[in-house]
């Protein structure tokens, strides 16, 4: 059975699943939908055209739903978050805008740590990890498994493929292939994320084959564009390298992250 503290705010309109529980003084909002076994700590916020999926767990003065925080947007868009997450203490994630499809996603699973934020029209998918005071700008894609550690700022438009991890204290302005292992003031790719890679029990030889992958994209002698044909080619039984050519060929608006002692700029691929 759930359970509404008397001092929490469930407007007019607002649904609520099965054993949902709202603490004190909580605010949910009248365009809200909780699913089933959703908690909510006290002072939490859910506002906005928002859904939240079960058994997401929300602790004190986290806000979900608010507007984007776009000095033109003038409201509508909405936020989806995905069952069984963990957002901690003074989280936020912004509603989507008008102009940038007018949604927000936060898929299953994930862990949000104190003071992180994910911005307007973000795409964040399952299991991922934002550390403490990580901030998502706008319209930011990452993908299923990635974790980022604490107080990593990462530009609007930049993509995050799965698997990959961004150290912390980083800033972020470019985009980081799967499984890659971004970090830096202004991040560089460091390798690929072996511990991830181990934890998934992908096998030692795979690896072996993958960390063959990345040195012949990146510091082979052809034209980065060659080294991504050459590299389709050569290792096109390999499903994870069919997904990092794909990641790499398709259309973005931020050019590739790329090991710091190349830094080539792969705006011909």
């Amino acid at each position: 059975m759930g359970k509404i503290h008397p001092t929490a705010v469930i407007e007019d309109g607002a649904t609520l699943g099965a054993d949902v529980v709202v603490g004190p003084y909580c605010v949910v909002g009248r365009d809200c939908r909780l699913g089933d076994g959703v908690r909510l700590h006290s002072h939490a916020v859910v506002m906005g055209n928002t859904e939240i999926g079960g058994e997401t767990e929300i602790y004190p003065n986290a806000v979900l739903g608010g507007p984007a925080q776009f000095i033109a947007e003038k409201g509508g868009g909405a936020l989806r978050v995905g069952a069984r997450n963990i957002i901690r203490e003074g989280v936020s994630f912004n509603c989507g805008t008008t102009k940038g499809g007018g949604l927000t996603e936060v898929g299953d699973g994930g862990y949000f740590m104190a003071n992180s934020h994910i911005g307007h029209d973000c795409r964040v998918g399952n299991r991922v990890t934002l550390a403490n005071s990580v901030a998502l700008a706008g319209h930011v894609t990452v993908g299923d498994n990635v974790n980022i550690g604490g107080l990593t700022a990462v530009l609007q438009y930049v993509r995050i493929g799965r698997d990959a991890f961004v150290g912390g204290m980083s800033g972020l302005p470019t985009d980081v292939i799967p499984y890659g292992l971004a970090q830096g003031p202004r991040a560089y790719l460091q390798g690929l994320n072996l511990v991830g890679l181990k934890r998934k029990g992908v096998s030692r030889e795979k690896i072996h084959a993958l960390r063959n992958v990345f040195r012949d994209l990146f510091y082979g002698e052809a034209k980065f564009s060659e080294r991504v044909e050459q590299v389709a080619q050569r290792w096109k039984d390999l499903s994870e390298v069919d997904e990092i050519i794909a990641f790499i060929r398709a259309k973005a608006k931020r050019q590739i992250c790329v090991p710091e002692l190349t830094r080539e700029e792969p705006s011909d691929a």
